[in-house]
């Protein structure tokens, strides 16, 4: 980690909740042993984010066609949790943070439930 010269405080502006969302941006179908070590934390604290993730409707998982891993699918439409940056969706942070191959479309799971 690159810090300022003489700012040994440690501390990040990305959470861990937001550094595996982006790392599976990146790689829907990453083991999360592989997220773990792009992150630099355990894979049981991935594990335990991914069920958040999963439980507040950011992401949702499937098994992929070859039965061993799974696959994951972003809600990019899915808002900000905090007050402060309430009314902006983690498109604007996947796009900046997590470029997608264009091939790749990221689509809201029930995209005709959403009002124009």
């Amino acid at each position: 980690m690159r810090t300022r010269r003489g700012d040994h405080s440690g501390w990040t502006l990305l959470t861990n909740h937001a550094r595996v969302l982006l790392s599976i941006a990146r790689d829907p179908g990453a083991r999360l042993r592989d997220v773990a070590a792009e992150c630099g934390i355990t894979e049981r604290t991935v594990q335990g984010i991914v069920s958040d993730l999963e439980a507040a409707g950011y992401l949702t998982r499937t098994r992929a066609a070859d039965g061993r891993r799974n696959q994951y699918r972003i809600d990019t439409a899915s808002p900000f949790r905090h007050p402060a940056e309430a009314g902006h969706e983690i498109a604007g942070l996947l796009a900046l943070l997590a470029p997608r191959p264009a091939d790749v479309q990221d689509v809201a799971p029930d995209d005709s439930a959403r009002q124009p």
